[in-house]
């Protein structure tokens, strides 16, 4: 009894407690433009903040005091909020460099991009020669452009899909070129129009064509035995060709008769 008495006389948690409700309040409305809900108010962050201040002002409060009684330690208070400083500011520096190295998991995306949307720029040329013959480009940063069907072709909306894929269209044989060296010795010269291939189906065949001006330098000939990699997986497994452009202004001049990812899905109301 005596011992709680001296301490109402003294009043030391008395104070404490007041000084420990004004800076609460002091900085909940601070932070409050901040946080909208409550929720928000009981995380973590919010949390670590608050006694964060709070014990940097009660080290404040007796710093002061052990100033005014001994003006001989101002030195070593100083060096002391110099090091705070120091470690406030390293700190930020941690967060800082964390937020542009780990995304926020609300700006991911559903599902990751695939090998080809992070490899490759898409493009697109719808109803090309004929309507519904829609195909894609790939274009690599090296410059090679990947020829493939587009979902949208009309050789998918056959039933069946496509059963049959022929090279020997025009005057040669495009499987069996074999291209070697760097200057690409043997390589097919063709034009955006060239034909590529045949695809048939039960119903119908359709021819498929180069859409980029440059060298033919391989075809897919595992679709020979595969076909039905077509319908499978199009634009992976599925491609049909690889051209190189001849000249950077044969690759611009094509460039204005495609369509981007975005333009080709608004266009074909398709998501892909």
């Amino acid at each position: 009894m005596t011992q709680g008495v001296e301490m109402q006389d003294n009043k030391p948690p008395v104070q404490s407690t007041v000084s420990l409700c004004y800076y609460t309040s002091t900085l909940e409305k601070a932070l409050r433009p901040y946080f909208e809900l409550d929720q928000v108010l009981k995380c973590d962050s919010y949390i670590q903040s608050m006694f964060r201040v709070l014990k940097l002002s009660k080290t404040m409060e007796i710093q002061k005091t052990e100033v005014a009684k001994n003006p001989e330690t101002d030195d070593t208070i100083e060096t002391t909020k110099q090091n705070q400083s120091e470690e406030e500011v390293e700190h930020c520096d941690e967060d800082e460099l964390r937020s542009l190295l780990l995304s926020d998991i609300g700006d991911l995306p559903l599902s990751p991009p695939s090998a080809t949307q992070v490899n490759f720029v898409s493009y697109f040329i719808t109803d090309f020669t004929k309507p519904g013959h829609d195909q894609y480009i790939y274009r690599h940063a090296n410059g090679l452009c990947v020829i493939g069907l587009a979902p949208t072709h009309i050789a998918f909306k056959d039933e069946g899909g496509i059963t049959n894929i022929d090279f020997n269209v025009g005057k040669s044989d495009r499987s069996v070129l074999k291209v070697s060296g760097k200057r690409k010795k043997n390589a097919m010269r063709s034009e955006s129009n060239t034909a590529l291939c045949k695809v048939s189906t039960a119903k119908d065949s359709y021819i498929v064509r180069c859409c980029v001006k440059g060298s033919l330098l391989e075809v897919n000939e595992r679709l020979i035995k595969q076909p039905q990699l077509l319908n499978s997986s199009a634009d992976r497994e599925g491609y049909i060709a690889i051209i190189m452009p001849t000249r950077p202004a044969d690759w611009t001049k094509n460039k204005e008769s495609l369509i981007t990812l975005e333009e080709y899905k608004a266009k074909k109301e398709v998501s892909l």
